[in-house]
């Protein structure tokens, strides 16, 4: 019987560690900019550039609806960077690329649905727009109050570059 006992809790004890190894491994690879952990050879620095990072809507009514705001983005390099991911901090805030006359999104928040990974190259020299639309409906009459989120663009040469906004929700 306490055989039986030992054999039961040992069988238990690994079935955990396999649940365990399983959910600590989807976590991981689910992660933004999580690419398995091969080898990079991405920059630890920011290689994009943009005039304007941060944004103050000021008081933003919910009566009055969404806000935007426009962050112009660079390469300033002399090689040609992809940009591979755009994804907001926060599911009342949404994010499109603007290339030329095209619109490459709207994205949104990891964990709120899939963020699909995106491949648009800017060559050196070349510009974008990111058009962040924030909703200050989302949260419901709750969500007044100052507010701070953040937009992230991912690109394969660097580290992520950020923009980040504020607002005074009011109802």
């Amino acid at each position: 019987m306490l055989k039986q006992f030992i054999v039961e809790q040992k069988n238990m004890l690994i079935g955990f560690a396999v649940v365990l190894v399983v959910f600590v491994g989807f976590v991981w690879l689910s992660q933004p900019g999580t690419s398995g952990g091969g080898k990079t050879n991405k920059s630890s620095q920011i290689v994009l550039a943009a005039e304007e990072t941060n944004y103050d809507f000021g008081t933003v009514s919910m009566a009055t609806g969404n806000v935007s705001r426009r962050f112009l983005v660079k390469n300033p390099t002399d090689r040609p960077v992809t940009l591979t991911k755009l994804y907001t901090s926060c599911m009342c805030t949404k994010a499109a690329l603007l290339i030329g006359d095209r619109r490459v999104g709207p994205f949104g928040m990891p964990g709120h649905g899939i963020v699909p990974s995106i491949s648009e190259t800017l060559n050196p020299g070349q510009s974008t727009d990111v058009e962040v639309t924030f909703d200050p409906t989302a949260h419901g009459p709750a969500g007044v109050g100052r507010i701070d989120r953040m937009v992230s663009l991912e690109n394969d040469a660097g580290l992520p570059l950020e923009f980040r906004f504020s607002a005074n929700v009011t109802p």
